[in-house]
């Protein structure tokens, strides 16, 4: 893969912009109406919605500081699907809510998940009809190398602590990639089901978790040994999930049941579900594990949890298909 161009500045117009203080900001993008958003985590008052530069971006990340926001734009279709080959990221002032510069790809790779590699600075995102995730340095906007995944549509990925090793769900495949990233090479494809969609790592590294789509199945990977450790069986088929903070759960979202699945991580079974609303794609939680924001693409809400009392507080509009989201510190 050849070197991004230059970072170019860019404007557009932002709508609902208030004044942004410096506490944590909730960022989400909205997928149909191509729109990048930023939400008060406490109030869920939005302060800004900005339309973004082409296409739809699926997925959010922002800097360790919180200032800056990333969103690669996909395309205008699902995985796997006919449409427009998404050729860059977007990058965004949280503050403002403004578009302040494009990272551009040399050809349409639809790029998805980006996650940072806190041991260099650097940024990873899947590059999906490349079958990799791109390396980006933010400093230069260059991609400075790629990581092969050694299968068709991967979507999401995931990294250990440490930033060695590299996890990707690779969706109609139905399949879990396990990569080097300081070699740059694939280490192993393990085989899940014929579809799986999404993963989430363990506060320690010990497991990787992705939903079976074609069952009710959350699939746990034992990091050391790269094999299934166990299914945990959830009332439904789940989507999205995450760890706690604290490290005693991981939270799934269900996308055709109005609850979130809680799987407690020492015995790796589901201990309860929270009622929230229907149609749950993405969820994160709070640095200190009290509460929880949830995506519903079906509902086009956003919902905020309180998981001590494990009941849904607060729902709002969240745009047209709100999906990918991130929670600045």
């Amino acid at each position: 893969m050849r070197n991004l161009r230059t970072i170019l500045p860019l404007c557009l117009a932002v709508t609902s912009v208030a004044t942004a203080s410096a506490q944590s900001r909730l960022l989400l993008t909205s997928q149909r109406d191509h729109t990048f958003r930023v939400f008060d985590p406490v109030t869920l008052e939005q302060l800004s919605a900005t339309v973004e530069s082409d296409d739809a971006g699926h997925e959010v990340m922002a800097t360790p500081d919180g200032k800056t926001a990333y969103v690669p734009i996909y395309g205008n279709a699902g995985v796997g699907r006919a449409g427009t080959d998404g050729d860059h990221i977007d990058i965004y002032d949280v503050a403002t809510g403004k578009l302040t510069g494009t990272i551009k790809f040399p050809h349409g790779v639809r790029p998805h998940r980006p996650i940072w590699n806190a041991t260099n600075g650097t940024f990873l995102v899947s590059a999906e009809l490349d079958k990799a995730a791109a390396i980006i340095d933010p400093k230069t906007g260059k991609i400075i190398g790629e990581v092969p995944t050694g299968a068709e549509q991967s979507h999401m990925i995931t990294l250990l602590p440490g930033g060695k090793k590299l996890y990707s769900a690779n969706v109609h495949p139905g399949s879990v990639s396990v990569m080097d990233v300081p070699n740059r090479k694939v280490i192993k494809v393990i085989p899940i089901s014929d579809n799986t969609q999404r993963l989430s790592c363990s506060n320690d590294g010990a497991y990787i978790f992705t939903a079976d789509q074609t069952t009710p199945d959350l699939v746990v990977i034992d990091t050391k040994t790269d094999t299934i450790k166990k299914r945990v069986k959830l009332p439904a088929v789940g989507y999205g999930s995450t760890p706690t903070p604290d490290g005693k759960y991981v939270l799934v979202a269900m996308a055709n049941q109005d609850n979130v699945a809680v799987v407690d991580l020492k015995t790796l079974e589901v201990t309860k579900t929270i009622p929230s609303i229907t149609g749950l794609n993405e969820i994160v939680v709070s640095p200190d594990s009290k509460w929880a924001y949830a995506s519903s693409p079906k509902m086009n809400s956003l919902a905020k949890i309180d998981l001590v009392k494990g009941v849904t507080v607060k729902t709002v509009a969240a745009g047209k298909y709100p999906d990918g989201m991130w929670l600045t510190k």
